[in-house]
C-alpha cells in the first residue's frame, strides 16, 4: 500500500484509518528481531531500547486496530477475507510471538511470555481458519497472479513464531510440561515448513509464468527469504532443548538435516531478491517512499541474523561467525531507514491536524 491517503482530506491524526494496513504489525516483528538479535550479539544498549519501543509499539498497534474494527467495520472484515490484505493479518500473530521472545530473553519475564504465547496461539487459529476457509469457499477469486503475493508466507512465519516462543519456554519450565511444549514446537516446525512448500510452490510459479511489474514485487517478497530464516531458528531451538526431550534426541539427525536445508533455502533468496531489487528501483526507476509494508522487508534480515547464530551455535558452525554481524548491520540500516520514513509521515499527519484546527477555529468572513 502506498502512501495514499492525503490528511487534509479526512480530517485528523487517525485520517485514514480505514486504509491502515493489517501487515502493520511488521513493524513489530521487525523492531523485536532486530532486538533480540543484537541482545545475541552482546549489543544490549540497542536492543533494551528496542524493546522499550516495541511494547509501545504493539500497545498503539492493537489500540489501532480495534478502532478501525469498531469505526470501519465492513473494510475491517473485508479486509480479512481478501487474497491480498487478509494475509496481512498473520503479522498480530508473529509480532505478538516475537514480543514475548523479547519478554523472555530481555526481561527474563516468562509469565508475560507465557500470556503472550497464549493470546498469539488463539490469533493464530482464529486467523488460520478464518482466511483460508474464506478463501477456500469464496465465490469471486482473482486469478493466481492477481492473488498472491510474498505475503502470504506471513501465515508461514506466524506457524514458525510460536514455534520458537514454545521452544524457549520449554527450556525454562518442568516436567511435564517440558515434553508438550517441545512437542507442540515440533508439530508447529513441521508444519510451518509444510506450509512454506505449499505457499512457496505457487508464489514461484507466480514469478516464473506470468508478467511480473515492477509494483508487482512488494517488499513482503522479502518474506521468501524470512519464512526459511526464522524455520531456521525454531529447529537451532529445538536441537538446543533435545537433551531434555528424549523424542527430540532421537530426532536429532532429523532436526539438524532439516535446520541446514531451511537455512541454505534462506540463503539462497538473498541474492535473487537483492537482483530483483536493483531491477525493481534501479533498472526500472520504482520510487522509493515509506510504505508499512517495508517493515516486512526489515524482518528478514534481522531474522537471518539471529537464525545464523544460533544455528551456528547449535550445530557448531563457528565458521559461519561473520554473517550475523554483517546481517545485523543491514537490519538496524533498514529499520533505521523505514522507521525515519514513519516519522516522517506521522509529522505530516500532525501539520495537517494542526492546519485543519486553526482553519476551523478561523471565523468566516462576513
Amino acid at each position: 500500500m502506498s502512501d495514499v491517503n492525503d490528511p487534509a482530506k479526512h480530517g485528523g491524526v487517525l485520517a485514514g484509518l480505514d486504509e491502515f494496513s493489517p501487515a502493520y504489525f511488521a513493524l513489530v516483528m521487525a523492531t523485536g528481531i532486530v532486538s533480540l538479535a543484537s541482545h545475541q550479539l552482546g549489543l544490549r544498549a540497542i536492543a533494551l531500547p528496542l524493546f522499550a519501543l516495541n511494547v509501545l509499539a504493539w500497545i498503539v498497534l492493537w489500540v489501532l486496530s480495534v478502532l478501525r474494527m469498531v469505526r470501519h467495520r465492513r473494510r475491517f472484515f473485508g479486509d480479512l477475507v481478501d487474497h491480498l490484505r487478509g494475509p496481512g493479518f498473520f503479522t498480530t500473530v508473529a509480532g505478538t510471538a516475537v514480543l514475548g521472545s523479547q519478554c523472555a530473553l530481555l526481561a527474563d519475564e516468562y509469565r508475560f511470555a507465557a500470556a503472550l504465547w497464549v493470546f498469539a496461539l488463539v490469533l493464530w487459529v482464529g486467523l488460520t481458519y478464518t482466511v483460508f476457509t474464506a478463501f477456500t469457499i469464496k465465490e469471486r477469486k482473482p486469478t493466481l497472479d492477481r492473488g498472491i503475493t510474498g505475503a502470504w508466507l506471513l501465515a508461514v512465519v506466524a506457524t514458525q513464531s510460536i514455534a520458537v516462543l514454545s521452544a524457549l519456554l520449554a527450556a525454562r519450565i518442568g516436567q511435564p510440561w517440558k515434553l508438550e511444549l517441545n512437542f507442540f514446537a515440533l508439530s508447529m516446525w513441521l508444519w510451518g515448513g509444510m506450509l512454506y512448500i505449499w505457499m512457496m510452490s505457487l508464489i514461484f510459479y507466480r514469478y516464473t509464468f506470468f508478467p511480473f511489474s515492477p509494483g508487482d514485487l512488494a517488499p513482503p517478497y522479502w518474506i521468501n527469504m524470512g519464512a526459511m530464516a526464522i524455520s531456521t531458528l525454531a529447529g537451532s531451538l529445538l536441537i538446543v532443548n533435545a537433551p531434555d526431550a528424549p523424542f527430540l534426541r532421537s530426532l536429532l539427525p532429523f532436526l539438524k538435516g532439516f535446520t541446514v536445508f531451511y537455512w541454505a533455502t534462506g540463503t539462497w533468496w538473498i541474492p535473487m531478491l537483492v537482483v530483483l531489487g536493483v531491477w525493481r528501483y534501479v533498472y526500472k526507476r520504482f520510487p522509493l517512499r515509506y510504505d508499512p509494508l517495508y517493515w516486512g522487508a526489515v524482518f528478514p534480515l534481522g531474522m537471518y541474523a539471529a537464525s545464523t547464530h544460533e544455528m551456528a551455535l547449535a550445530l557448531g558452525f563457528d565458521f559461519l561467525g561473520f554473517l550475523p554481524p554483517v546481517f545485523l548491520a543491514s537490519a538496524l540500516l533498514a529499520w533505521s531507514a523505514a522507521f525515519a520514513g514513519l516519522l516522517r509521515r506521522l509529522a505530516r499527519r500532525l501539520r495537517a491536524a494542526r492546519g485543519l484546527r486553526r482553519i476551523g477555529s478561523t471565523p468566516n468572513d462576513p
